[in-house]
């Protein structure tokens, strides 16, 4: 039996949707109605309504997203019902945590919800136990070496990593999933057009990657992928940057996360570039990848735009 109450705290966006996605799957076992609100576009009397007694007393759900965002009007329409719950509902908070709505969030800490933290990831070993519950989460294995590939190539954005495995743990073949499936999956389908616009544009040839970025988009690719792509070939060459030119690239692997090809790869294309370079290149793709999220009222001349900055990043000394 679920709870009368949940509370989804922190501000990682990618642990909340995870939890998220395991309550929905329970409510779904209850074959309970759920109502979805975000808290910016509640309108009074909306949380109240969704609240209200059921006439037929069916099990009911009802999840307030970016609870923090809450209008001053309706919160009164939380706090009234945290004093008489319904049975038959169970209510999930999700807030980012801070100190916004934090009125609020004490008055919903005091009715004891079970409460998930989804507080940001900065440790790599963290991020690696996220990919293998998410990998647990899809009924698959994978490798230690395969969870480090992952985190690796993708760990600066967990929603990159969750899209990711969902992909692999449905792409690869049944047994547990290895670094050789992970090198061969980021060859190969997915985000295959994101990394071609990004050699093209890391190589410094223009024409290519404009040509590519068409095409990719074009064949349904979604920009962020793009930037994502090229995002994680600039950390590629940053992180390789650092390392002595005489070490094997086999050495490398685990000090840095990647597979060896990868080493490979970024120290061929690292020839041209200088650090001053990287950081620029690094600057540009950061506001494309705003710009695409949202940021921008067309984001395809924003990627458009960054491919230029980084290319010309390259010729400078």
């Amino acid at each position: 039996m679920m709870n009368a109450f949940y509370l989804l705290l922190g501000s990682e966006g990618a642990l909340a949707d995870r939890a998220l996605a395991k309550l929905q799957a329970e409510f779904k076992e209850e074959s309970a109605e759920i109502t979805t609100i975000d808290a910016s576009d509640a309108l009074v009397g909306d949380i109240a309504d969704a609240l209200a007694p059921s006439l037929f007393s069916e099990r009911r759900g009802l999840i307030i997203k970016d609870l923090q965002d809450l209008p001053e009007d309706s919160k009164a329409e939380v706090t009234r019902y945290l004093d008489q719950p319904d049975p038959t509902m169970t209510v999930v908070f999700v807030h980012k945590g801070g100190v916004k709505g934090k009125a609020l969030l004490d008055a919903i800490k005091k009715v004891k919800p079970e409460i998930v933290p989804c507080d940001a990831i900065k440790k790599e070993s963290e991020k690696e136990d996220f990919v293998k519950g998410l990998f647990q989460d899809a009924g698959r294995k994978a490798t230690p070496g395969a969870i480090k590939a992952m985190v690796g190539a993708l760990g600066n954005d967990l929603r990159e990593l969750q899209s990711a495995v969902s992909q692999i743990a449905l792409d690869a073949p049944a047994g547990a999933i290895d670094e050789a499936m992970v090198d061969k999956f980021h060859q190969g389908r997915i985000e295959t057009t994101g990394f071609d616009v990004a050699d093209a544009t890391i190589d410094g040839n223009l024409p290519v990657a404009l040509i590519t970025l068409r095409s990719a988009l074009e064949t349904g690719t979604d920009p962020v992928m793009v930037t994502s792509a090229i995002a994680s070939s600039l950390r590629s060459l940053a992180k390789v940057s650092g390392t002595n030119r005489g070490t094997k690239s086999f050495e490398l692997a685990g000090q840095l996360g990647m597979a060896p090809w990868q080493i490979d790869k970024a120290r061929r294309q690292l020839q041209s570039w200088t650090p001053r370079g990287i950081a620029s290149a690094v600057e540009a793709i950061a506001k494309a990848d705003a710009d695409v999220k949202g940021a921008s009222s067309d984001p395809i001349f924003a990627l458009e735009k960054a491919l230029q900055t980084i290319a010309a990043a390259r010729a400078q000394r």
